[in-house]
């Protein structure tokens, strides 16, 4: 009995490690893949959100996907890196401008503060106070909050390179998913199989149509969303008459894609709009920024609930979750993850009723 015994205990040893070693070399993937997970999540949004106007490319070009890859890669790069460098070469114009500026406040010393910020109701005193106090002594008032003022530098350097950051990445991803459309269903064929050879022909097709629907209905959802509040913030800006509007569109475009949100831009643009003095543009911002916050909050789930052709709760509980638990990229994770649940959950009750009728 106990030479019975002994190959079974070792074939389940032998089992339990070559489990063990396969979850490490996945988690080890893993860490080797996560530096390009950004990147990859770009791709997937460009490739999923553009594949039907691709494949009318193609067909306007007779088949030759390769080139429709490249024209397409052009294209896109193009509406993104024209608009930021447009914003960029405003920048320096302006930091420019500010050169004689400076050079008025070394010689002269600081102008009074205007009679309107000073009026201005909690904030006002204390700006005023602090205005006189570095009039006064520029030195001493750096000294005292030379703390914040690094922490202010700080958060404006980060964010200005993540900014430029997000738009390589977006550069990246776009020439990512031109390989991925030009390829086709071929990239995803060693998936398909594994998928279908884990799980019967019938499961393996639904568990794949429930990913690439929940992958489509974020990407369009969020795709859908960053191009309509973009525009919808191009033509307030444009009629508050605030200039580089292109610009600051596009990176609006940006944030409303990786969920950071256009009110990051618009909030300082109503305050330094207030702070000058013009009160007409800064209600004309404000509602702006109250009719993009509706589209931000109602249009995006809207879109994703149609594109993605699942319940609206099993995609609108994956991508909060996943939004709250991973960032930008858990959207995705998490309506995958939930969609997935979601078609698992359903065979088997479908195969559970086959069984007992």
């Amino acid at each position: 009995m106990n030479d019975v015994q002994k190959p079974v205990s070792k074939g389940l040893i032998e089992t339990i490690v070559v489990i063990l070693l396969f979850i490490v070399l996945m988690y080890a993937l893993y860490r080797v893949l996560e530096v390009f997970f950004g990147v990859l999540t770009f791709a997937l949004i460009f490739s999923v959100s553009f594949a039907s106007p691709y494949e009318r490319m193609v067909k306007l070009f007779k088949g030759k996907r390769k080139l429709s890859g490249v024209i397409y890669s052009v294209i896109l790069i193009s509406i993104i890196a024209v608009p930021l460098i447009y914003l960029i070469s405003g920048m320096s114009r302006h930091l420019k401008q500010l050169t004689p500026w400076l050079a008025t406040i070394k010689t002269q010393g600081l102008p009074p503060l205007p009679s309107f910020i000073s009026g201005l109701p909690f904030i006002g005193s204390y700006i005023s106070s602090f205005w006189s106090a570095f009039r006064e002594s520029p030195k001493g008032v750096i000294g005292s909050h030379e703390h914040q003022l690094n922490l202010i530098l700080h958060h404006i350097i980060t964010g200005g390179l993540g900014v430029l950051g997000v738009a390589v990445q977006f550069i990246v991803g776009i020439i990512i998913s031109a390989f991925f459309l030009e390829r086709g269903d071929h990239l995803l064929l060693p998936i398909k199989n594994t998928i279908k050879h884990l799980l019967s022909d019938k499961d393996g097709d639904g568990l794949l149509t429930a990913v690439s629907q929940a992958i489509k209905g974020v990407s369009i959802g969020v795709m859908g969303t960053g191009f309509i509040v973009s525009f919808v913030s191009w033509t307030g800006l444009v009629l508050a008459g605030i200039p580089f509007a292109i610009g600051i569109a596009a990176l609006i475009f940006f944030l409303v894609v990786i969920q950071v949100g256009a009110v990051v831009v618009w909030v300082p643009l109503i305050i330094g709009e207030f702070m000058l003095g013009n009160h007409g543009v800064t209600i004309i911002l404000c509602i702006y920024l109250v009719l993009i916050l509706i589209i931000e909050l109602v249009i995006k789930p809207i879109l994703i609930a149609k594109s993605g052709k699942l319940p609206f709760l099993v995609l609108f509980l994956g991508v909060v979750g996943g939004l709250a638990a991973w960032g930008f990229t858990g959207m995705f994770k998490g309506a995958i993850i939930t969609s997935i649940f979601y078609t698992i959950f359903n065979s088997w009750l479908e195969r559970k009723n086959l069984t007992s009728s």
